[in-house]
């Protein structure tokens, strides 16, 4: 296969040298690390830890600087959560890069790295994950799709992200758990409730019936229809990005087994952390922001989640 790579005027391979950790045990249930997320996984890597998972949702090249929303009526004021501007979009992709090659380090063979984007840098961000992960490692493109309060545009509503999975070995066999969603109206109306056999002759399907034992539904497919954090949900922490429960969950129960480690370099308001411990899994999650820390400690500790911070230098 052809590799094909980007390139920009000046381009640099950011490659940060691995940060020093302190006080982190592979035992704990869930970490708090504050630093930079591609220097943890560094240390993560030089300590020996793998990860099933790596999930990675960096800014979206908005050039905003993005604020906190109040949760409640109660609540008020707004802080800086953290800035998307870049000098350029190469100097963005140079970002993402980095955490990409780190993240590859930390990943164990069966993992996966799940890269949480938008259609605007999305294509950009594909390109990158290919020339880290090599041929053969992109598996997936999961579309979450959601409605929104519309905007006023000369053009179609964007309703999606994307989330792009890469495996750490195409050789391997990669941790994976069949999920189903419903079956749809006209195939129960048609076949029922009952699970489909279906008749193979040559190689071919020829016909289906239908057995007694229950469907478990449909095998999931790439597009997931979870709805957003509401302004005034219960899951609301007041962090600007913050991504549904949900959507994490399927991520965490799909890739991972129970007792795996689960990292998240870009922590945001925890919420793949608490994911990850509500389905008994280890967790890590790496941020510079204190703003992300407070949030997320804040979190954890309403949902009884025990949790260490841990310092890296």
């Amino acid at each position: 296969m052809t590799r094909v790579s980007l390139t920009w005027p000046g381009r640099a391979r950011r490659r940060p040298a691995p940060a020093s950790l302190s006080s982190y045990s592979e035992e704990a249930p869930v970490s708090l690390v504050r630093g930079d997320g591609a220097a943890v996984l560094g240390a993560l890597a030089s300590l020996g830890a793998q990860a099933t998972l790596v999930y990675v949702d960096p800014p979206f090249f908005t050039g905003r600087v993005h604020r906190t929303n109040a949760r409640s009526r109660r609540e008020s004021g707004e802080r800086e959560a953290f800035s998307d501007q870049w000098s350029d979009l190469g100097e963005y992709l140079e970002h993402v890069e980095a955490l990409l090659v780190a993240a590859r380090e930390v990943l164990a063979p069966e993992g996966s790295l799940v890269l949480h984007t938008d259609p605007r840098v999305g294509h950009y961000l594909r390109v990158l994950g290919d020339e880290v992960f090599g041929d053969g490692a992109f598996v997936s493109e999961i579309v979450w799709r959601y409605r929104r309060w519309p905007a006023k545009t000369r053009n179609f509503q964007r309703v999606h992200d994307l989330l792009l999975r890469f495996v750490r070995d195409p050789s391997a066999t990669p941790r994976f758990h069949q999920r189903h969603e419903p079956l749809a109206a006209s195939t129960a109306k048609t076949w029922g409730e009952g699970r489909q056999r279906a008749l193979i002759v040559d190689g071919r399907r020829t016909r289906s019936t239908t057995t007694d034992e229950p469907s478990p539904g449909a095998p999931l497919g790439d597009v997931w229809e979870i709805s957003i954090v509401a302004p005034s949900g219960h899951e609301r922490t007041g962090f600007p990005t913050q991504k549904p429960l949900a959507l994490l969950e399927r991520l965490v129960d799909t890739l991972t087994d129970p007792g795996d480690l689960v990292v998240d370099p870009t922590m945001g308001s925890g919420t793949s952390l608490l994911a990850a411990w509500r389905l008994g899994r280890r967790a890590v999650g790496v941020d510079l922001g204190d703003v992300a820390h407070e949030l997320t400690a804040r979190r954890l500790e309403r949902a009884g989640v025990p949790f260490t911070r841990v310092e890296s230098t």
